[in-house]
């Protein structure tokens, strides 16, 4: 394609968003520059939905797999960006459990015993 993203431009897009997994396309775009590379936030965008990482909760994910895989060491943003997800997580009421829908709200009928 004419207006896609050379190979080696976007294997730096991606090591930088699993560097920083928290930043938007227009941060990771500012990071591109610094490095002397022009892109776009918009370019950022379409690297990241041609590898399924358009949100942070993905990026997140794709960062966890790549720790599992490769057995990285985080850096200190990376923790950040991981612990507060969670955290997030937390404040909505979802969490991890061994058998989904375990913890199944309770009806008045049933507790009235």
């Amino acid at each position: 394609m004419a207006n896609r993203t050379p190979p080696e431009i976007e294997a730096i897009i991606l090591e930088l968003t699993l560097e920083y997994p928290a930043y938007g396309q227009t941060r990771i775009a500012n990071e591109m520059r610094k490095l002397g590379h022009s892109v776009s936030p918009s370019g950022v965008r379409g690297v990241w939905q041609r590898h399924d990482l358009e949100t942070m909760k993905k990026r997140l994910k794709a960062l966890e797999a790549k720790v599992a895989q490769d057995g990285i060491v985080l850096t200190e943003s990376q923790l950040v960006a991981l612990e507060k997800a969670k955290l997030d997580k937390e404040a909505h009421g979802e969490f991890e459990s061994e058998c989904p829908g375990f913890a199944a709200a309770r009806t008045p009928s049933m507790s009235a015993t």
